[in-house]
């Protein structure tokens, strides 16, 4: 892939599109992000997607800007750090910044209420889009312990009210032991000539 101006420009609209319409929170990215990247341009394939959402979403601050770092990086460097951020972020500014100057006739407007109450109901949509399509993903891969992890960490959050710090650190400690035994087993396999 050549990272010439285009490229850049590229980059720099598909955050800004991207950011603009990411209303509802950071959860709402990951969906539009893999679409534009992994499905439209074929920058980067589904499951390394995955994995820079995964750790957008358990690094400190907001996912949006994470995930913007992680893609920009990886696809461009520094350059492209800074380049999604910049489209990552400048949305917001300007919606917020339009938003401040009229805020008191915003606060007791009926018609914002029930436009605001519209955009949480798609938002819910969007994440359930989400989780459905990684338990799909899972489930055509046979990965039946990160399904289970998954179902586990929404009852804890859901049912028991789990604090969300633990789901994420138990989930991240399940997911190491996981993977240090599917290493152990992958060696095991080598080292007896199968």
């Amino acid at each position: 892939m050549r990272r010439d101006a285009r490229f850049y420009r590229k980059l720099f609209a598909s955050t800004f599109y991207i950011s603009a319409f990411t209303f509802g929170g950071g959860f709402v990215i990951i969906p539009l992000m893999k679409k534009k990247f992994v499905e439209e341009y074929h920058w980067i394939e589904e499951d390394e997607m995955m994995d820079m959402m995964a750790i957008a979403q358990s690094s400190p601050g907001a996912i949006a800007v994470n995930a913007s770092i992680i893609i920009g990086r990886r696809l461009a460097g520094a350059l492209g750090v800074l380049i999604s951020v910049l489209g990552t972020v400048l949305p917001p500014f300007l919606i917020l910044s339009v938003i401040s100057v009229g805020y008191t006739a915003f606060q007791d407007s009926r018609i914002v209420g029930y436009v605001l109450r519209g955009m949480q109901a798609g938002v819910a949509a969007v994440v359930v889009d989400v989780v459905i399509h990684m338990a799909g993903g899972l489930l055509r891969k046979k990965q039946i312990f990160p399904l289970l992890m998954m179902c586990g960490a929404f009852l804890a959050s859901a049912v028991f009210g789990v604090n969300v710090v633990m789901i994420i650190l138990v989930c991240g400690a399940a997911g190491a032991i996981g993977a240090g035994f599917t290493m152990d087993r992958a060696h095991g396999k080598g080292g007896r000539g199968e």
